[in-house]
């Protein structure tokens, strides 16, 4: 009578062992899983889609001068993959003489509209963006008068529509911080900003290259 009783005992203490077994298996098996999609950064990971703020600063050659922009956007990211937002970006080139009007010049403006950015493996502690802008902005041609109290004098202006693609190397330095690298390239309409010979300008003034450092902020 206690043998089979010992061997019921027996059998049923290996099934609730080999269930225990099945049932960590399997969560190790989700475990694992999950972890194939969370989002991995340089120094930590999982982070869950949503929106993110962003400022860059670059550098380009405006009119054939040297050039300053800087600038930001708000995104909304979607399934870790694609985001869209709006932003905009401010620029100021050197001043440099003009002949015709006995003082020194420099274009200044900017533009926005809405981004549209496909990502590349963003679970990727590096990887790529490739932001694209459509969007309208203006340019002025500025005169600069340091004898008179250093004021400055719009001697023309104009709008424009634009389209700048991007291409980013993004790094993912903690889950909600990331930094880019990036090349973007200006397509502005033709337009002409100074009436005045010497400083006039037209889309070849504004359509180029610019080199970004952007800094992001938010849940990717």
């Amino acid at each position: 009578m206690k043998k089979p009783l010992f061997i019921i005992l027996v059998s049923a203490l290996s099934v609730n062992l080999a269930m225990s077994q099945v049932e960590e298996e399997k969560k190790e098996t989700t475990r694992v899983e999950r972890d194939q999609y969370e989002m991995k950064t340089l120094f930590n990971s999982n982070r869950s889609n949503g929106g993110y703020g962003a400022f860059w600063i670059g550098y380009s050659i405006i009119d054939d001068k040297n050039a300053f922009q800087f600038g930001g956007r708000g995104s909304w990211v979607i399934q870790h993959s694609f985001a869209i937002g709006f932003g905009g970006t401010g620029f100021i080139n050197e001043y440099h003489y003009d002949a015709v009007l006995d003082r020194d010049v420099f274009l200044t403006g900017g533009y926005g509209g809405v981004y549209l950015e496909p990502i590349v493996l963003p679970q990727s502690p590096v990887h790529l963006a490739f932001p694209v802008l459509i969007g309208a902005g203006g340019v002025s041609f500025v005169s600069y008068d340091d004898v008179d109290w250093d004021s400055n004098y719009v001697e023309d202006y104009e709008a424009f529509l634009i389209v700048e693609p991007s291409a980013e190397l993004e790094l993912n330095l903690a889950r909600f911080m990331r930094i880019g690298i990036g090349l973007s390239y200006r397509y502005p309409l033709p337009f002409n900003v100074s009436q005045s010979p010497a400083g006039a300008a037209d889309s070849k003034a504004i359509e180029g290259l610019a080199y970004n450092l952007s800094f992001k902020f938010g849940s990717f």
